[in-house]
Order: structure tokens, then C-alpha cells, then sequence
């Protein structure tokens, strides 16, 4: 078997075109055990999410968590499961056809957008292919995770590269970090905590609940933890709140190591106990629905808070398709186009060059 992957056939009568890759976390293709066994595997397999050595980890791995996690979590994602599937795919599909139209309203040569998922369905790998089969030699990679950390937008553009080293002929390949503090990123989530408190009451206090990872992370350098601090902060003052109306914590913690704290549980815990009245909690490192904001912060989160005494609990949605949050991706993609994209509408000239460039090709020996 060849190490090189085939390429797509060339069209000499076609300019290449920009391409555009959104890449969220992923999902398992049904809420079924045989489904999230397959995508556990690939999931912990990743050296970005665990870090044991591959040996012993491989023993826990498939001797206890993949015979005993599934069936838990496949009952986890049937509670969230929607007659189109997976919430985060739904979603994420959602935000890259609204981007293509957004940009198509923007640009006279709008890019073609792809979407895909680090593990699971659409791979990675597939969607690069796809966009090149479509004549894009020039692809801007956005990972759909606001704050940068290496096992979430690391591993995704580990995905990328793997791939690339492929390929005979690569891309031209741009990549966005990360946008913790971009403004139209804080603007979009201040619109949509201002639209649920004008129809339903402003809470006691406003929870910031961002994904956890180890905490060994942080103290090998991981900018993470400093990048959703500041994001709660920007949101915080962009809402007018005080200390004493919000807090940031860190939710799905896995094993015995320690984990980025304030936890979300422990945090929702205290302020059950306290007697709080009201409780909203809205998870800004999550562009998109999910198992972690729908299953784990909706309802194991509210449970949580009520049986610790709490009052009132509300879950306010992720960005998901909000109008705001899609110009705001919009104006990210635009701001790492320079020089990639034409703002002038095609020509009758450029079509001819198109047609020059054929019978160029054509006259060196081309097929096509």
C-alpha cells in the first residue's frame, strides 16, 4: 500500500479556490454501546487527552474503561439524543452552513467552508480530501474551541497535519489559535445572556462553567486555564457583574489526579447550600450543544444545585446558530483571508485567463 494518498484530478479551466475548515470535539454516530465504544477508543487513545504512558494505559484502556464506560454513556447521550442526531453535529453543521451563506453575503468570491469532528463522523482526514477534490490549495483551519489547550485545538490540528504529511501536493495551510478574548466572540455571548435575562429574571449569581483538564496542564504550560479566566472576565464586565455575581469553574473531570478548580459540582454544591435563590449557568468554551452543557450541566448540574437546597436553576444555551455568534465567525475568518481572498467580483477577463491557462496546459501535454 502506497504511504502517499492519491490526488484529486487537476482542472487546468478552474482558478483554485479557499476553503475553510471548522473542527469541533466530536460524537459518537448513535446513543448505542457498540457507537461509544468506537468512539472512546479513538478519544482516549489520544496522546493530547491522556498522557499516561501508552503501555499501562493501554491495559486500562481496553481491560476496564471500554467494558464498563460505554453502556454508561451511551444511556448519557440517549438523554440528549434529537430526531437529527447528535446535538454538537446538528450544530456544527448548522454554523458552517450559515458561515458559507454569511460569507457568500460579504464576499464576491466566497470560500467554500467544510466542517468535521476530531473523533468520529465527518473525520478530519475526509473533509481536507473533499475540499481538495473541489479545487482548494488553500485551506484556513478553525478549531471551534474558543480557548486554546493542547488536548482540544491541538489535537485537532494534529489531525490536520497527519494528514498532510500525505499528501504529495499540500495545501497552503493557515490556522486560527484560538478567540478567548476576540470581541465579537464576548459580544456574541453578552447578547445571548441579555436576551435570556430580559425573558426570564437576572440570577444571584452567574456560573462560568468552561470544560476542565488535568492540572498538571496548566503547571507544564498549558495556556488554558488563563485563557477561560479571561474570558470570564471580559464576559463578566461586558455584563456589568461584580465578584460577587459570577464565578468560573471547571466541570468533567476524569480519574484521581487533580483537575483545574474551582470544580463546577463543588461550586454548585456551595451555593445550594448557602441558600441560594437563583442560579444560571452558561458554558463558554462550548461554540456548539453538547453532551457536556446538555446531559452534564442542564441535568446532572441542576440536580446538583437542588439537592444541595438551592432555589432556582437555568441552563442558558450555548452560541449554537445565534445570528450574532455566525457574524462574529464570520469576521474571524474574514480577519485570516488577507491576501487569500479577491474582494473585486470575477471578470470576463478572469474567465478568459481561465480558459488561456487550459489551452496553455493543454499544449505542454495535459489531459485535462
Amino acid at each position: 500500500m502506497p504511504f502517499y494518498l492519491p490526488e484529486p484530478p487537476h482542472r487546468h479551466d478552474q482558478s483554485a479556490r479557499v476553503g475553510i475548515l471548522l473542527i469541533n470535539l466530536g460524537t459518537p454516530d448513535a446513543p448505542t454501546a457498540k457507537a461509544l465504544r468506537r468512539y472512546l477508543r479513538e478519544f482516549l487513545w489520544d496522546r493530547r487527552v491522556v498522557e499516561i504512558p501508552r503501555p499501562v494505559w493501554w491495559l486500562i484502556l481496553n481491560g476496564i474503561i471500554l467494558n464498563t464506560r460505554p453502556a454508561k454513556s451511551a444511556e448519557k447521550y440517549a438523554a440528549i439524543w434529537r430526531p437529527e442526531g447528535s446535538p454538537l453535529r446538528h450544530f456544527t453543521e448548522r454554523q458552517a452552513t450559515l458561515l458559507r451563506d454569511e460569507l457568500a453575503r460579504r464576499l464576491p468570491q466566497p470560500p467554500e467552508v467544510a466542517y468535521a469532528m476530531r473523533y468520529g463522523r465527518p473525520a478530519v482526514a475526509d473533509a481536507i480530501r473533499d475540499l481538495r477534490a473541489g479545487n482548494v490549495d488553500r485551506i484556513l483551519v478553525l478549531p471551534l474551541y474558543p480557548q486554546y489547550a493542547a488536548s482540544s485545538s491541538g489535537s485537532a490540528l494534529d489531525a490536520v497535519w497527519r494528514l498532510l504529511l500525505r499528501l504529495r501536493n499540500m495545501p497552503e495551510v493557515r490556522t486560527l489559535r484560538h478567540f478567548h478574548d476576540h470581541p465579537g466572540y464576548i459580544a456574541a455571548l453578552r447578547q445571548s445572556v441579555e436576551a435570556y435575562w430580559a425573558e426570564h429574571g437576572q440570577p444571584d449569581v452567574l456560573v462560568m462553567s468552561f470544560h476542565g483538564v488535568p492540572r498538571r496542564s496548566l503547571d507544564q504550560g498549558d495556556p488554558y486555564h488563563c485563557e477561560c479566566h479571561k474570558t470570564g472576565r471580559l464576559l463578566a464586565e461586558a455584563l456589568g457583574l461584580d465578584a460577587a455575581h459570577y464565578r468560573i469553574a471547571f466541570q468533567s473531570r476524569f480519574g484521581r489526579a487533580e483537575w483545574l478548580q474551582p470544580y463546577t459540582d463543588k461550586t454548585l454544591e456551595e451555593l445550594g447550600r448557602a441558600g441560594t435563590r437563583r442560579v444560571d449557568v452558561i458554558c463558554p468554551g462550548f461554540v456548539a450543544d453538547c453532551l457536556e452543557t446538555l446531559e452534564e450541566i442542564a441535568m446532572e448540574g441542576k440536580a446538583t444545585f437542588l439537592n444541595a437546597g438551592g432555589g432556582e436553576y437555568r441552563y442558558l444555551p450555548a452560541l449554537n446558530d445565534r445570528p450574532t455568534w455566525i457574524g462574529a465567525l464570520a469576521d474571524l475568518v474574514q480577519a485570516h483571508l488577507g491576501g487569500w481572498i479577491d474582494t473585486q467580483a470575477p471578470t470576463a477577463d478572469s474567465e478568459a485567463e481561465n480558459s488561456a491557462r487550459l489551452q496553455r496546459a493543454r499544449a505542454l501535454g495535459a489531459r485535462t
